[in-house]
């Protein structure tokens, strides 16, 4: 797509864009009576405005019902995770049953890895990506000690090669090839936190399954951000959180995918709790666990209903903008992005893929010189990137808040800045 630098084609865009209209559904952040350029949506997306309405919705039947909210509330909270899968789904390319909202992100993980690690003498190796974001290393490295293995010899760390940032297809899948008798699971982030980098999830998983290992994801950075088919990708499981690019709070509660095939099977081994447990026979309080067929068999405990309120109606306002249309804005909008750091790359360096099938709407990128101070001068000028040790400004033009504008914003703030440093 041809682009200019120019604020007047900015603000063109900005009225062609069918979308523009959803930014208005978000509280955006002020400073000195001035909107910030939030692009920190990696990170902490914004809060909807309705996020208010859908918690008071839930005080006031706490206010009203006491426990009976749990039937007689306007959603009741024994069905609460239902009035979320089937848009979740949607978001993540997922059948209803394969998905639930439980807990939160790492606690999922490690649920995830009680069925799915299954170490033997000869097959225990835990393949992930270097540098992956902290949580899942020390979720891996502690899921290797609870096996009493060490992790220096269970978990294989894929290294981008001499010289390069990101890793290769061909690589992961070389090593895959060379590791296929040891080989337990693949576990990695669907795009790395720190390059922004996307992996072929597909491709990854099908590798996966030729040499008899499964096959997982974290999707922190990925869910809400770009097109995932998980189902038809054949993924084995996936998590994720709610609060980055799916804009449901700080701490907001987690997704989790199950594919079908390991949903409806029963004797999967799993950690279980009660709300995991058959629901027509939840009250029961019998022995003997009976999971939910699906991915809500791995559910523990009760609903958390505030947390959940709220990406309730975050997913609503997806559904309304529809998520194939925000993954076409966000290609234009990070590419409009990437073409205005084209202009300083004297004195930057973007190390995320410049494929937009290889990246979602994060840009990452190395400061030459002084990348901290550039950062506290960003922030200055009413721009929030985020900063992540040692070397990276990190950049999320998101689609449903973000627009053209912002990002010549940007621009304007670097030639601003370059003109004296």
């Amino acid at each position: 797509m041809y682009f200019e630098n120019k604020l007047s084609f900015a603000q063109q865009l900005d009225q062609q864009d069918p979308l523009a209209r959803f930014r208005d559904d978000f509280h955006l952040i002020q400073k000195d009576g001035q909107a910030m350029v939030y692009l920190c949506g990696n990170s902490l997306g914004l809060q909807p405005k309705s996020a208010k309405d859908a918690i008071d919705q839930e005080l006031k039947d706490w206010a009203e019902l006491g426990v009976e909210g749990h039937f007689d509330g306007k959603n009741p909270w024994m069905y609460y995770h239902h009035f979320l899968t089937e848009k979740a789904a949607h978001i993540v390319g997922a059948r209803p049953s394969e998905v639930v909202i439980m807990n939160n992100l790492t606690a999922n993980l490690h649920l995830m890895m009680v069925s799915f690690y299954r170490p033997t003498a000869t097959r225990y190796k835990i393949m992930m990506e270097v540098s992956a974001f902290p949580s899942d290393m020390y979720a891996m490295e502690t899921q290797a000690r609870f096996h009493g293995l060490n992790p220096e010899d269970a978990i294989i760390e894929l290294k981008p090669r001499e010289g390069e940032y990101t890793l290769r297809t061909e690589d992961i899948l070389a090593q895959i090839e060379a590791n296929k008798d040891s080989l337990a699971i693949v576990m990695m982030g669907g795009v790395n936190y720190y390059t922004g980098q996307a992996f072929d999830m597909k491709t990854i998983t099908d590798a996966a399954h030729k040499v008899g290992a499964m096959a997982g994801f974290d999707l922190a950075h990925a869910a809400g951000n770009l097109y995932l088919q998980l189902h038809d990708w054949d993924v084995d499981f996936a998590v994720w959180c709610t609060y980055k690019y799916l804009n449901s709070g700080p701490g907001g509660t987690s997704g989790v995918f199950v594919h079908e095939r390991h949903g409806n099977n029963p004797d999967l081994v799993r950690f279980a709790g009660w709300w995991g447990h058959d629901e027509k026979e939840r009250f029961l309080m019998k022995k003997g666990f009976k999971p939910m067929e699906g991915a809500a068999g791995w559910q523990l405990s009760n609903a958390q209903i505030f947390p959940m309120a709220i990406h309730k109606a975050s997913l609503e306002i997806f559904y309304q903008a529809g998520f194939i249309n925000l993954v076409n804005k966000s290609q234009i909008l990070t590419s409009y992005l990437e073409f205005i750091l084209e202009g300083f790359k004297e004195h930057l360096t973007v190390i995320t893929p410049s494929d937009p099938r290889a990246r979602g709407c994060q840009l990452s990128i190395i400061v030459k010189k002084d990348g901290r101070k550039l950062f506290d001068f960003l922030q200055s000028k009413h721009i929030l990137p985020d900063w992540r040790e040692p070397d990276v400004i990190r950049m999320s033009p998101v689609p449903l808040y973000n627009s053209f504008e912002d990002v010549y914003r940007v621009g304007e703030a670097l030639t601003e800045y370059y003109k004296t440093n």
